[in-house]
């Protein structure tokens, strides 16, 4: 098992556009909106993949740097606190459980911070490395 990690800040409103945030839509594999369900990251293209690791421990740094470039943004104070979701994300990730963090900034914006296990369980899309290694052969 490897992750592949997505992060996505932009107006939170946005997120409304549902359609365009599901596989079946034309829109989707264009659209930066982040996915309704979180394994459906996998679907998007490659150049959507923010990193991806085979070692916890690197993914949990990912996950932790990224949500200290929004930590003073926070729209509302921390409610989770960050060692917390650590903890819960290197219990879960290597269990096969997707983590996905999303949190209201100031100004309307909103941060999704998510690691993606792959193969994912939740959904049976092809690993997107994967694909694109048989599509440049084919």
């Amino acid at each position: 098992m490897h992750w592949h990690a997505y992060q996505w800040t932009g107006n939170g409103a946005e997120r409304a556009n549902e359609a365009e945030r599901r596989p079946g839509s034309p829109d989707f594999p264009t659209s930066t909106l982040p996915p309704m369900r979180t394994g459906d990251w996998l679907a998007k293209p490659n150049s959507r993949i923010a990193a991806t690791f085979h070692d916890l421990g690197e993914a949990a740094d990912w996950l932790k740097a990224e949500f200290g470039k929004v930590r003073g943004a926070l729209l509302l104070p921390e409610r989770i606190l960050l060692e917390d979701r650590l903890a819960y994300a290197r219990d879960a990730l290597p269990r096969g459980v997707d983590v996905q963090w999303g949190e209201w900034l100031q100004g309307g914006r909103f941060a999704s911070i998510g690691m993606v296990c792959c193969p994912n369980r939740h959904t049976d899309h092809p690993c997107p490395i994967r694909r694109r290694a048989e599509a440049s052969t084919s």
